[in-house]
């Protein structure tokens, strides 16, 4: 049966693995749709437009904010970024979601959105403070000036856990899965995203009415 797509959002502070269960979860449904973000920073070598980012000016991407165009946006470093609406719009028509890998500000901003009735937001705990500075030291990649200005954003981040609908910590990756797939496909087969239900009840009842 045809059912609505839905907009699942991911969230946690850098390093408790959120990333690694949005590969994870794509990997697992091929048919999942990562959501593209749009910018105004030049593009890097080797990238292409709408592969890594959707690359805009920032008079074509304010348009796109003044004309609802964008689910949500924020400015970094100088440069916007943010969601554009139509291919969410287009793969929710197809029956297809959309995994967002944002954070809780971004994830605010589309929970009020007109498609906000579609989204399913989770966010991702690590098991100790302790445990999450491990994790972004063996990475390797960060100065620690870098991992100390992330281990400070990351409390405010923690701070915003009671306004997602589900909250899994990461205690292990394998478990966490599970989790995250459990959770997608008991909202996959929620009533309300299933709008041929109620033609397949009647096909039912007819049967009934045939015996």
């Amino acid at each position: 049966m045809a059912r609505r797509g839905l907009l699942l959002i991911l969230s946690s502070p850098s390093g408790a693995g959120k990333s690694t269960l949005a590969r994870r979860l794509m990997q697992w449904d091929p048919s999942l749709r990562f959501s593209v973000s749009a910018t105004t920073r030049q593009p890097r070598p080797g990238e292409v437009d709408g592969r890594e980012y959707y690359f805009h000016s920032r008079a074509e991407f304010e348009a796109m904010v003044q004309t609802a165009q964008m689910l949500e946006h924020a400015e970094v470093f100088g440069n916007l970024y943010g969601s554009p609406k139509a291919p969410v719009e287009a793969a929710m028509q197809e029956g297809r979601d959309t995994l967002f890998d944002i954070d809780w500000q971004g994830g605010q901003q589309i929970r009020n959105s007109s498609l906000g009735r579609d989204v399913v937001s989770i966010f991702i705990l690590p098991p100790s403070i302790a445990e999450l500075e491990s994790r972004l030291r063996a990475r390797a990649q960060d100065s620690d000036e870098i991992i100390a200005g992330r281990m400070a954003k990351s409390r405010d981040e923690i701070s915003h856990w009671a306004e997602y609908d589900y909250v899994i910590i990461n205690r292990d990756i394998d478990s966490a899965f599970n989790e995250l797939i459990a959770i997608l496909q008991a909202e996959r087969l929620k009533r309300d995203r299933q709008p041929d239900l109620s033609d397949f009840v009647r096909g039912l009842n007819k049967e009934f009415d045939a015996r």
